[in-house]
């Protein structure tokens, strides 16, 4: 080989190493976000990493920049797992989606729970009737 031809290929064996480095370090920013965006939300980080599934080009302030989402999986309450994505620009967050709490209302849960329990009970619930006023008693 050539000395030209060596240059050459140190140069891009460095230029994968610089992108290479670079990406890590985008990705620890994007965990350690990923990681305070749980807390703040009252979310529960599973697995502890973050990973790249997308990356595009956007237009920031009149310039073209390069956004990166990852994913990565949470849990509302410990026993569910949900994704929660994170897109980021440079070292700041252009974007985020985690998910939410569905809450049902009180009267849809006694209710439920009323259902669970007649279906799982034998016992027959006995419901006075109204009587009149001046009814008398037996």
């Amino acid at each position: 080989m050539s000395d030209i031809e060596d240059m050459l290929l140190l140069l891009v064996l460095c230029a994968a190493v610089v992108l290479w480095l670079k990406l890590t370090s985008a990705r620890e920013r994007a965990m350690s976000e990923a990681r305070r965006q749980c807390e703040q939300h009252g979310l529960q980080l599973l697995d502890e990493s973050v990973g790249l599934r997308a990356i595009r080009i956007c237009r920031m302030d009149g310039l073209r920049r390069i956004e990166r989402g990852y994913s990565f999986d949470v849990s509302i309450d410990g026993d569910d797992r949900e994704q929660g994505r994170l897109w980021m620009i440079g070292s700041t967050v252009s974007g985020l989606s985690l998910p939410t709490i569905q809450l049902a209302s009180a009267e849809s849960i006694v209710a439920e729970a009323l259902v669970k329990a007649k279906a799982s009970s034998n016992v027959v619930q006995l419901h006075p009737g109204r009587r009149p006023p001046d009814a008398p008693l037996h």
